[in-house]
């Protein structure tokens, strides 16, 4: 039987692209395997189907996370379950009608909803978090290109002091996402005192897959700087 998600110390690492993959993410200690599926651009790192394949074939200490742009409630809930996932990450805009939905529709998914920074000013963000927080199981701070209109997997960090301040004001935890590499993962807990981190292109290899080297400098970082930074 799956755990439920467990906020602290949460490491995800995100763009899975086939059962290799997430074996090698799964044997370097990583918990949380993202899936991004059903983007409004970029294509997806793998099918549907391979994905639910993947997630349902996952040891029972690791959770597949949905990635998505979806809206409505009735979508989201239907994909989780023909995926087998259990938290969902919705990284797009959702109004706060269709996220009080979703908790009632679907009150077994744990809901992670993206703060965007940079397409969003610090107020916006904060007030975000005000209203969205009743519905909400934890955030997850990226980072946006303006060059592209990407509001993930960019590649690219952000003003952590803003991070920070969201975590000062947040009710739930604050994952913090973007650009981050096993060699500035741990300079961003310090700064940021996140419940948790995701990678997505800062451990892949010159070939877009993940690797292991990075994978695993990753979380030996991270775990460190959770352990220095545990109050």
């Amino acid at each position: 039987m799956k755990s439920e998600p467990n906020w602290r110390d949460f490491i995800q690492i995100a763009g899975v692209i086939d059962a290799a993959e997430a074996r090698l993410l799964v044997e370097s200690g990583v918990h949380y395997l993202g899936f991004p599926l059903r983007l409004p651009v970029n294509r997806p790192d793998l099918t549907e189907a391979d994905a639910a394949a993947v997630i349902r074939d996952l040891p029972d200490a690791a959770h597949g996370v949905l990635i998505t742009y979806l809206d409505q409630a009735d979508e989201i809930a239907e994909f989780c379950r023909y995926l087998g996932a259990r938290i969902v990450q919705v990284h797009g805009d959702i109004a706060p009608t269709e996220l009080a939905r979703l908790k009632k529709v679907a009150p077994e998914l744990a809901v992670i909803k993206s703060l965007v920074v940079g397409r969003y000013g610090l107020r916006e963000l904060e007030a975000l978090v005000a209203t969205l927080s009743p519905w909400t199981d934890a955030f997850i701070t990226d980072t946006y290109d303006p060059t592209t209109g990407a509001t993930g997997a960019t590649g690219r960090t952000h003003d952590w002091a803003i991070s920070r301040r969201l975590v000062e004001c947040s009710p739930c935890p604050v994952i913090l996402a973007g650009g981050l590499t096993a060699d500035n993962v741990a300079d961003g807990i310090r700064a940021v005192r996140p419940a948790g981190v995701d990678s997505h292109t800062g451990v892949e290899g010159a070939d877009g897959r993940k690797s292991r080297d990075r994978v695993a400098r990753f979380v030996t970082a991270a775990r460190a700087a959770f352990r220095e930074t545990s109050p």
